[in-house]
């Protein structure tokens, strides 16, 4: 269940795509994937009488009707908060920044970058606070419920297919013109919407990143104690030897959250600072306080 920290992050980071879009993507006239990208493409057909949010908002509560039998009530619900959410954001900044009548940043490479980092970071944080956008996560989630593609592939698909109609928009000129123009843009929206993915992943998979400790400790049952109150980890105690001094010894192991581990070295050094302490990364901890494993099973 989403709880209220949970809203407040995924506000933050829709507000964030939205700033990041309107303010270093949109100016540029660059295409992006999603239904973002729809937007634009709208947006610059109609020579911007039609606003990227509106088109966005449209397409999302017609995707989430189609899906809704599909995906369920609960997915489609909690997109649908998501999918006001960047809408309102996107049109906020949109009438800010397109009033303007020049880009922010002028230079197209720089500003792209930097708008594709927001937009990257803003969708991690919504995903990591179990939030949807909507867009092109729709037509992947009911692809994924009937067929076995996978969720990421229908999503690049679509991103590179909406991101390529830019070249169909209004344009005075030869067809000649009209590629040399248009495809130069249409490079950039692939960078951008690449970039984008890869920032999200990133902000996803840092957020999951555990860390693993073994300790060594003559205080192991302090060190154990403390852990448990403090840091509200769980400890297992492992019983160990010695090889060359042949002494029994307790061995602790913890796993815990990567930003938690100041904390845990920390209660070791004012219990032991002589303990002897290895540490490793944990690409993902499955289970009880850490992350929930999701496998899609075999049908029998």
């Amino acid at each position: 269940m989403t709880g209220m920290k949970d809203y407040i992050f995924i506000i933050f980071g829709l507000s964030l795509y939205g700033a990041g879009f309107s303010a270093f993507i949109l100016p540029h006239e660059i295409v992006i994937g999603g239904l973002s990208g729809v937007g634009t493409l709208v947006y610059f057909a109609t020579n911007g009488v039609i606003p990227v949010a509106v088109t966005q908002y449209a397409c999302n509560i017609l995707l989430l009707f189609f899906a809704y039998r599909i995906v369920g009530k609960t997915f489609v619900l909690r997109t649908i908060f998501g999918a006001t959410v960047i809408s309102l954001a996107i049109g906020v900044f949109e009438a800010i920044f397109m009033r303007l009548g020049h880009p922010l940043i002028p230079d197209m490479s720089m500003s792209a970058i930097l708008g594709a980092i927001l937009c990257g970071l803003g969708i991690g944080l919504t995903f990591v606070h179990n939030g949807s956008s909507g867009g092109t996560d729709i037509v992947a989630a009911m692809v994924s419920k009937v067929s076995n593609v996978s969720i990421g592939r229908t999503m690049i698909f679509c991103d590179m297919i909406i991101v390529t109609c830019s070249i169909f928009l209004p344009f005075d000129g030869s067809l000649e013109q009209r590629i040399e123009a248009r495809v130069p843009l249409i490079v950039y929206g692939w960078v951008v919407t690449f970039i984008i993915a890869y920032m999200t992943d990133m902000v996803i998979n840092t957020n999951r990143q555990a860390i693993q400790f073994i300790i060594f400790s003559s205080k192991w049952s302090e060190i154990a104690d403390r852990i448990n109150q403090e840091a509200h980890r769980g400890v297992t105690v492992v019983d160990g030897e010695g090889w060359y001094t042949k002494k029994k010894v307790k061995v602790l192991m913890v796993w815990c959250r990567k930003i938690e581990s100041v904390m845990i070295f920390r209660i070791i050094k004012s219990i032991d600072d002589k303990a002897f302490i290895t540490q490793a990364n944990c690409n993902g901890v499955y289970g009880k306080g850490f992350d929930t494993m999701h496998v899609k099973m075999k049908k029998q």
